[in-house]
C-alpha cells in the first residue's frame, strides 16, 4: 500500500523510485522461492496433519494455499461458490475457466508476496465478494500461496466489517484455527487502516440516522399541530353556522367532551361534578384564540360580559362563546391517566 501512495503523490521522488525497486526485487525473489516454497507446503502437508491446506474461519469463509486443479471439484463439495485469489499470475494454479465450469465466481486481485498488501480498494472488493455470497449462503475460499498473509488480511477486513471484530479480536481468532498465519508489516498496517476507515463510516451513518430522526420527529410534530388546526377550523367553521343557538352549543359540548376524570376535575370545595380547567390544560390557548379570530361569530353579549370586559381595559373583549369553545379544546387535553367516575358531566366552567 505504500507504493500506491507514494505514487499518488504522497511521498518524494526518490522515495518512489526506492520503493519500486524494492517490489522489484521481491517480485524477483518470489518467483524463484515460489516452487521450492509450494513443494515445502506440499511436503508438509503430506506428513503433518495440523498443517491443512485450508481452514475454515467462519461458517462461510475457508483461508488457504493455493489450489491445484484437483482440489477444485473438492471445493464445490465443500460448498464454496466464489474464489478469492491474491496470487500474481505465476502463482496462480487453476484457471478462472475451470472455475465457472464448477459454478464457481473467481476474484483475482493480484498482490505481490512478502512485503506488500492488497490496496484499500482492492479489500473492498473482496470484502464485498464474500459478504455477497454469504448472504446467500455460499463460501468463498481466500488464498495466496500459502494462506499466511494477503489472504489473510483479506479475511481479518471481512471479520472487521461483518462480524464486528477488532483487528487484534479478528487476527487472535483466525490464529486460534490457522496456527502458522503471519502478516507482514504493512498487512497489518492495511488491516488497522481498514479498521479506521470502518469505524469512521460507521460514525457517520450513526450520526446521519441521528440526524434523519430527529428531522422526522419534527416533521411529525408539525404534521400533527398542522391537523390540529385544520380541526381546530372546521370545528369553528361549524359553529359560526349556529352561533346563535347556544342550547344546541352547550349540548354539543356535553356530547362531545370527554367523561370527567375523578383525580382530575376534584375543585376546591371537593366537588366531583363538572369539568374543571387548570392553565396546563388550556396550553395553546393563544393558537386557538388566533384561529378563532378569523371567524366573525356576531353574538351579542347577552350577560354584559362584553361591556364588563370593555370598562376593564380589555381592548380586544372575546365573546362569551369564543371562551366556551376554548373551554372545549383545553377539556379535551385532560389526561387520560385518570379513571373516570360514576358521574356524567353536568356543567362546563368558563376559563
Amino acid at each position: 500500500m505504500r507504493i500506491e501512495q507514494l505514487d499518488e503523490g504522497g511521498g518524494s521522488q526518490e522515495e518512489v523510485v526506492a520503493l519500486k525497486a524494492k517490489r522489484a526485487l521481491v517480485g524477483a525473489g518470489a518467483r524463484i522461492l515460489f516452487y521450492p516454497t509450494l513443494v515445502y507446503n506440499v511436503f508438509r502437508n503430506k506428513i503433518q496433519s495440523e498443517f491443512r491446506w485450508w481452514d475454515r474461519v467462519d461458517e462461510f469463509v475457508l483461508l488457504g494455499a493455493v489450489p491445484f486443479p484437483s482440489d477444485v471439484p473438492h471445493l464445490r463439495r465443500l460448498g464454496v461458490r466464489g474464489v478469492v485469489t491474491l496470487n500474481e499470475a505465476y502463482e496462480t494454479l487453476v484457471p478462472s475457466a475451470l472455475y465457472h465450469v464448477h459454478e464457481i465466481a473467481h476474484l483475482v486481485i493480484p498482490t505481490r508476496d512478502y512485503l506488500f498488501a492488497p490496496s484499500f480498494e482492492d479489500i473492498n472488493r473482496a470484502v464485498d465478494f464474500i459478504h455477497r455470497n454469504a448472504s446467500c449462503g455460499r463460501t468463498t475460499y481466500v488464498h495466496c500461496k500459502a494462506g499466511r498473509g494477503r489472504s489473510t488480511t483479506i479475511v481479518l477486513c471481512y471479520l472487521i466489517a461483518h462480524k464486528n471484530m477488532t483487528p487484534e479480536t479478528a487476527l487472535n481468532h483466525v490464529r486460534s484455527i490457522r496456527p502458522r498465519v503471519l502478516l507482514a508489516p504493512s498487512q497489518w498496517q492495511a488491516v488497522q487502516e481498514y479498521s479506521r476507515q470502518e469505524r469512521r463510516v460507521l460514525s457517520n451513518s450513526t450520526e446521519t440516522c441521528s440526524n434523519m430522526n430527529l428531522i422526522q420527529g419534527e416533521s411529525i410534530r408539525n404534521l400533527a399541530l398542522d391537523e390540529e388546526v385544520a380541526a381546530t377550523r372546521m370545528a369553528l367553521t361549524c359553529f359560526k353556522e349556529r352561533s346563535n343557538e347556544e342550547d344546541l352549543i352547550f349540548s354539543f359540548f356535553q356530547i362531545a367532551l370527554p367523561s370527567p376524570r375523578s383525580s382530575c376535575n376534584n375543585n376546591a370545595s371537593g366537588s366531583e361534578e363538572g369539568v374543571f380547567i387548570s392553565e396546563e390544560d388550556l396550553d395553546g390557548y393563544d393558537l386557538c384564540t388566533d384561529i378563532c379570530k378569523e371567524f366573525d361569530f356576531g353574538i351579542s353579549p347577552s350577560n354584559g360580559d362584553f361591556q364588563s370586559q370593555a370598562l376593564n381595559g380589555d381592548a380586544h373583549p372575546k365573546p362569551a362563546i369564543i371562551r366556551k369553545l376554548t373551554c372545549l379544546f383545553g377539556a379535551l387535553k385532560v389526561s387520560v391517566s385518570c379513571e373516570p367516575p360514576s358521574s356524567s358531566v353536568t356543567e362546563i366552567r368558563a376559563c
